[in-house]
């Protein structure tokens, strides 16, 4: 019997999102629990909260210490349960009538960068962001406030074997195309007329030598040698829309 390829292992403990943005969205989505929220009576009273939500009225200050040292709030704090487990099976097959891009993440660990790059996959409609659990942030108030509410809409699948995750993707018809500033190619060269995967690395480090063996081509995002590569939310986005475009 075929293993599964996503994570198994427990929830962790309950994240809080904080700002307008991430918890409006949160309350938004049918998938996910909210277990209680903290909020001035300004903040709390321009929403349309459920009448079973535990709420706390709660000052500025008070609010201020459970969030991370000078993070903007907005007098908004929302304790949520994390999203259940996304299947890549099933999102590959609710998407194989369109040509939406995926976006795999090889050991990107920043909850900024991911949650950067999660706004930028809901601007250019990207199926699913696919990550090796081990190696990646979990969710946090942190990863939501820099998703800007997009945590809530793009699929985010975990699986245990990334390279195991881009065989499928390529059995699902995807060209895979990871990105090194290294390469020859460039990204629009390398965009054809198949469905598109786009593979990212982390910074300083960028894609492990396996997962190159997992792609179809590498290429680069023809940047101006003054500069000697772009943050990964960065080129996460261009590589979106070249293949939005493309």
């Amino acid at each position: 019997m075929k293993k599964p390829n996503r994570s198994t292992k427990p929830k962790s403990a309950f994240p809080r999102f904080y700002g307008r943005h991430a918890v409006i969205a949160a309350l938004a989505n049918p998938d996910r629990i909210v277990r209680k929220i903290w909020g001035t009576r300004e903040a709390l009273g321009a929403l349309d909260l459920p009448p079973v939500l535990p709420i706390v009225y709660s000052d500025v200050s008070d609010m201020g210490r459970m969030v991370p040292s000078d993070a903007p709030h907005q007098g908004i704090v929302a304790e949520v349960e994390p999203l259940d487990d996304v299947w890549l099976g099933d999102v590959l097959e609710q998407g194989r009538d369109d040509k939406r891009p995926i976006l795999v993440l090889d050991q990107v660990t920043d909850p900024h960068n991911v949650g950067a790059i999660l706004r930028s996959a809901a601007a250019f409609d990207a199926l699913c962001i696919v990550t090796q659990d081990r190696h990646a942030p979990p969710e946090s108030g942190v990863l939501a406030r820099a998703a800007s509410g997009a945590l809530e809409n793009v699929p985010w699948v975990r699986v245990v074997n990334l390279a195991r995750a881009l065989e499928e993707i390529a059995e699902a018809g995807y060209w895979r195309i990871g990105l090194d500033g290294e390469a020859e190619t460039t990204i629009g060269e390398a965009i054809g007329e198949s469905r598109v995967a786009l593979v990212l690395g982390a910074e300083g480090e960028g894609l492990r030598h396996n997962t190159i063996a997992h792609c179809d081509i590498i290429a680069k995002l023809p940047i101006s040698p003054r500069m000697e590569s772009l943050n990964v939310s960065n080129a996460a986005a261009i590589a979106l829309y070249a293949a939005t475009v493309g």
